[in-house]
């Protein structure tokens, strides 16, 4: 089980990444796809070609920490699709259930309070 601290951004990587990518790899798509600094905190997820394996990269105090799940039977579906270069930023909740194989593409996010932007 992934334990993800309170206020991490996560992104999920809406293009499949070559699963033979190790840390240095997804760090330089991290970098030069994304445009983001993955020495920031936040998590980065990435699936494989076929969607059975996931790996999730993020920098920990002093070093990178690179998680890699299998599924031996199965694949993770995921339905992002408005700039496919673009990473989708989820929160923790998402990412748990898209982790465990819980197709969330028919959930619905009741309203929540926001801050107003106040003009």
């Amino acid at each position: 089980m992934l334990t993800l601290p309170p206020g991490t951004r996560m992104y999920v990587a809406t293009v499949p990444v070559d699963g033979r990518k190790g840390i240095d790899g997804l760090a330089n798509v991290v970098r030069h796809a994304f445009g983001a600094d993955p020495l920031s905190g936040a998590m980065f997820v990435f699936f494989s070609k076929r969607r059975d394996r996931v790996r999730v990269l993020y920098w920990d105090r002093d070093g990178y920490v690179l998680i890699t799940k299998r599924l031996e039977m199965g694949r993770y579906r995921l339905n992002y699709a408005e700039d496919p270069r673009a990473p989708v930023e989820v929160e923790a909740v998402e990412l748990l259930l898209l982790l465990e194989g819980i197709d969330i593409s028919q959930a619905r996010r009741r309203p929540r309070w926001a801050p107003s932007t106040g003009a």
